[in-house]
């Protein structure tokens, strides 16, 4: 598939069915299915944490970007962090360049492609496109990963807490950030 008819379809599933993501890793199509309460929950607390910690970025929502090796592929993080009004001004494009992103966001779903999405092609994408930080709240798995210092298309460093814990977002991002609510939004996932 091309990339124009990756982007003219992706553009028709969003104004046609409210809450479709289309992506396009690997070369190949993708669609992520409308998050659930627990999600956006986890999604809405780190806002929180940024905007508390940075007020002056932006943690973005729904944002696409041109990711991967020459900007071939397409992804909808959950959350891109930037610099407060640093997609402004620019023309009105659906998928933004990833300059000046300092951290993607992804939380995992319950479906049967997250794993291979969030775990294995994303990150790779990320790393690809030069993003210094990768944070995976793993919903299915209780835990936190930060992936940073991308090179060669991988980041070279990985840590990961158990939700409860404090985890560190490396430079230059620079926050500390107490996961102990996500204990409490896991559990309520499973009831």
């Amino acid at each position: 598939m091309s990339l124009e008819l990756f982007e003219q379809l992706a553009t028709d599933a969003e104004r046609g069915e409210e809450g479709l993501r289309f992506e396009f890793l690997g070369g190949k199509l993708g669609v992520q299915p409308m998050p659930d309460s627990v999600h956006a929950a986890m999604v809405s607390w780190l806002v929180r944490q940024c905007m508390q910690q940075k007020p002056h970025w932006d943690l973005m929502t729904g944002l696409g970007l041109k990711v991967e090796t020459y900007r071939e592929g397409r992804a909808v993080p959950d959350g891109a962090l930037v610099p407060e009004d640093h997609f402004l001004g620019g023309p009105g494009v659906a998928w933004a360049e990833p300059d000046g992103v300092l951290m993607t966001v992804e939380v995992t779903s319950y479906d049967r492609d997250t794993n291979q999405r969030d775990r294995i092609d994303k990150p790779r994408a990320y790393a690809e496109a030069g993003i210094p930080v990768f944070l995976l709240i793993g919903c299915d798995s209780g835990d936190v990963t930060v992936h940073s210092k991308p090179v060669d298309g991988r980041y070279r460093d990985r840590h990961t807490v158990a939700f409860g814990e404090k985890v560190a977002l490396p430079e230059p991002v620079g926050m500390h950030v107490d996961t102990q609510r996500l204990v409490d939004l896991g559990q309520s996932g499973r009831g």
